[in-house]
């Protein structure tokens, strides 16, 4: 089993599909920063659907079994179900999931599904449409995702989890309201601490809310029980409704960093591995493979990323006296 510095094994890959995306929402993709003249890579930059299917494929026999689809958006990538697909083949992948805003699930979800894809997750930070429009830049309207989620259980991915990135004073006193939507309809809701991703959302500490605040609101209107791990490095913090009615969950990166546990790589849409939501640099690996290199030697590039591993921001991103450069989330997903 392949491990880094600190002991942590290499065991789900993150796969960045495009950098774009429909919405703007203002801790992503703030729209004054990512206007109409804002240049996104070009097409011939991205890794192909073999390129793609190539690294996980080595990802995979090196000890990665869980594959995620995000990006930007990942449905923006033109006939992103075939990769599904191809995906899908790799031997010993335990999981193929997808991360997606909803939008453009009424055309897609059924297509992914019979490709492959098992599970899906679907961002909605509130059901309020205002505190919506105002969180993605009004690009999108509430009853657009409800369609979206609507698709993916018609199309039979069950259970569909919910994200919702929860910022003080914005969406906060709407949490409650979510968190009972989603327990009625069976739906798994994640809710996930304001972080300061990238370097261009304006994070701010007092933005934040505590997990442990969430859960004392949630919980005093629908009373919770903790819950055990599905398994090592699972990143949500797992509650159950005390009348059995279902689970929620809580990303708590802020508060109660989970880094010790972290083993994700992410591949960003033109080749990059990032060893961390956090990173600033990226290593090049599909000019290794366009040189014509071997599995191998992309394999001795995953090998020397990983080994040299000791990513732990969340842990201690309160010794920084100022902000430090960082990748952008919406290049290589959450």
């Amino acid at each position: 089993m392949l491990t880094d510095k600190f002991n942590r094994p290499l065991r789900d890959l993150r796969i960045s599909v495009t950098d774009r995306c429909n919405f703007r929402c203002t801790y992503c993709m703030p729209e004054e920063i990512f206007g109409e003249r804002y240049q996104f890579l070009p097409r011939e930059d991205l890794l192909t659907f073999e390129e793609i299917t190539r690294v996980a494929r080595i990802l995979v026999n090196l000890g990665a079994v869980k594959l995620r689809l995000t990006g930007g958006e990942p449905l923006m990538r033109t006939d992103v179900e075939k990769l599904v697909g191809m995906l899908a083949q790799i031997d010993s992948t335990e999981d193929i999931a997808m991360t997606t805003n909803g939008y453009f699930l009424p055309q897609k979800a059924q297509m992914l599904h019979d490709a492959g894809l098992k599970r899906i997750t679907i961002s909605l930070d509130t059901l309020d449409d205002a505190i919506f429009r105002q969180m993605n830049g009004n690009r999108a309207s509430v009853q657009k995702v409800l369609e979206g989620i609507e698709a993916a259980e018609k199309a039979g991915f069950s259970p569909i989890k919910i994200n919702a990135v929860v910022k003080r004073g914005v969406n906060d006193h709407t949490v409650v309201e979510l968190a009972r939507f989603c327990k009625e309809r069976g739906y798994i809701v994640r809710f996930i601490e304001y972080m300061d991703v990238g370097t261009m959302n304006d994070w701010k500490m007092d933005q934040v809310v505590p997990a442990d605040e969430l859960v004392e609101r949630i919980s005093a209107e629908i009373p919770l029980e903790l819950l055990e791990r599905n398994y090592h490095g699972e990143v949500a913090l797992r509650y159950r409704y005390a009348d059995g009615g279902g689970e929620i969950g809580f990303i708590t990166s802020v508060t109660k960093p989970f880094c010790g546990t972290c083993t994700r790589l992410r591949l960003s849409p033109e080749g990059k591995l990032y060893t961390c939501l956090f990173g600033i640099h990226g290593v090049d690996i599909r000019d290794v493979m366009r040189s014509g290199g071997t599995d191998t030697d992309v394999e001795q590039v995953i090998h020397k990323v990983w080994a040299k591993r000791t990513d732990r921001y969340s842990e201690i991103r309160t010794s920084f006296t100022k902000p430090r450069p960082k990748v952008e989330m919406y290049h290589i997903g959450g």
